[in-house]
């Protein structure tokens, strides 16, 4: 089965200076899933200081979802790449940049190559165009709930 190549981007503002977003976005914990919204945990392993194995297992309606992914991070451009080893999706990969908006603001850009392997066939250009609209929908409905989690975070102590 040859899986179907989807592409999706979007971008998610922040009131934070790009350094504290990028610090709170990349400080992977295993309530993190929790503030994604959904039902489940996170296992964190650190491989080196740029680079960790995240294992999410996570409630859906069709039962349950566990995803195994590799995250390195280039914090001196505020990125980071997050490949999925197993789980749906395999072999997909997301990348992320924080950017500046000023001194006191930032966003972050984002942009999935989403790989699907439970399709039948070929998928018309249409198809994959729906496709990419409902990813980015769904993967920034899941951005803007981490952005009021780091707004709740990082509005009072700064720390999360």
């Amino acid at each position: 089965m040859r899986p179907v190549s989807v592409t999706f981007a979007f971008s998610q503002r922040f009131p934070f200076p790009a350094d504290r977003a990028f610090a709170w976005a990349v400080d992977f914990d295993p309530g993190d899933v929790v503030l994604m919204g959904k039902r489940g945990r996170r296992r964190v392993r650190r491989l080196a200081a740029d680079a960790f194995v995240l294992t999410d297992t996570f409630e859906t309606p069709a039962g349950v979802v566990r995803k195994r992914k590799l995250v390195r991070i280039d914090a001196e451009r505020r990125t980071w790449v997050n490949t999925t080893l197993a789980g749906p999706g395999r072999h997909s990969q997301f990348l992320y940049q924080i950017a500046a908006e000023g001194p006191r603001a930032s966003r972050l850009d984002f942009r999935g190559l989403q790989l699907l392997w439970d399709r039948d066939g070929p998928l018309s250009p249409r198809q994959v165009g729906r496709l990419s609209r409902q990813l980015a929908r769904e993967d920034g409905s899941l951005w803007r709930r981490l952005a009021r989690a780091m707004a709740r975070d990082l509005g009072g102590a700064g720390r999360r």
